[in-house]
């Protein structure tokens, strides 16, 4: 006699939920864009200070075709054509520009940008500044630069308990365009509560695609996902912000820079992966790893949040060059 088959033994599809919207942002765009236009139309020597994006695949990818990545200008040679990174630049880093006589081709972020201007109207009214961000980050050394007297990092609510000012006093603050928003919410808490006459930005600094991508990070887990996936470069700060965002949402992520660092054998436990990118990391990469987990057995699912249309127009610069 048969048995029949049990409908509870058999093996339930394996989800993959890819996040939308995920990857590049477009800041990144325009920043890639920048070096991909000046290749065609300048060729090589080219050359980035910094890392144009914070992404391991596109930098390598840009070096691979003569792109020659420098710390500081110094390792230019006068008059040579050199691109500013997508995370900005201080004063001090466009003078030594000038007067090394360098072609210079901004690719900074318009949302980075703007956050520098903030900075210089306050500190043309001699203000108090507070920054949140991540000692290090370039986009941090960047903003500091355009009042180094004036402005004050903080990377905690801890910190803000710490500050050399007067708890009266006007103080303004801006914030790291790739932060946590979350985590963000408790320190600019602090400051409000030790601040009573603390100046707030006009616009969130946070970037859009930040908040967006970490949003959708929420959705990847209410659609019941238990472990997220985060296709990025560990010094990207927004990509880790959303390994962040899927701990706090209460399971577990890894950042990977592609398919070669996926172990799908540490995954197999997961009936319901997430899959995302941070906003420096490329589609391809994204297509590549869900090509893996799809032959691994995990059916992909788009997961829709919000619909980006952002759209930066290229550096004034370029004009000149073409």
């Amino acid at each position: 006699m048969t048995t029949p088959t049990s409908s509870s033994a058999i093996t339930p599809t394996r989800r993959l939920l890819i996040a939308r919207p995920r990857g590049f942002c477009a800041g990144v765009e325009r920043a890639v864009g920048v070096v991909d236009r000046l290749l065609e139309i300048h060729g090589t020597p080219l050359y980035v200070r910094k890392e144009i994006v914070h992404n391991q695949a596109v930098v390598e990818g840009f070096r691979k075709r003569g792109v020659i990545f420098i710390e500081e200008l110094q390792e230019a040679p006068d008059g040579a054509l050199v691109v500013f990174s997508a995370h900005g630049v201080s004063p001090a880093v466009r003078d030594e520009a000038v007067a090394r006589g360098l072609r210079v081709v901004d690719a900074t972020c318009p949302l980075v940008t703007r956050v520098h201007r903030s900075v210089i109207k306050h500190a043309e009214s001699n203000r108090a500044i507070v920054l949140i961000g991540h000692a290090g980050h370039d986009e941090v050394a960047g903003t500091m630069g355009e009042a180094p007297q004036l402005v004050h990092l903080v990377e905690s609510a801890e910190d803000v308990a710490a500050l050399p000012l007067d708890d009266q006093a006007e103080v303004a603050y801006v914030t790291q365009t790739t932060l946590g928003v979350d985590e963000t919410a408790g320190v600019i808490g602090a400051l409000q509560e030790r601040f009573p006459n603390l100046l707030r930005p006009g616009k969130d600094d946070i970037c859009y695609a930040t908040t967006n991508r970490q949003a959708a990070v929420k959705t990847l887990v209410a659609a019941g996902a238990t472990h997220v996936l985060v296709v990025g470069s560990r010094n990207s700060s927004n990509s880790v912000r959303l390994c962040e965002v899927a701990r706090s949402s209460g399971v577990g992520s890894t950042l990977i820079d592609g398919p070669d660092e996926v172990s799908v054998s540490m995954l197999t436990e997961h009936q319901n992966l997430g899959l995302t990118a941070g906003a420096s990391a490329p589609e391809d990469l994204v297509q590549a790893v869900t090509d893996l987990l799809r032959d691994a057995g995990w059916h992909p699912e788009d997961v829709a949040g919000v619909e980006e249309t952002v759209k930066f127009k290229m550096p004034r610069e370029l004009e000149t060059l073409e």
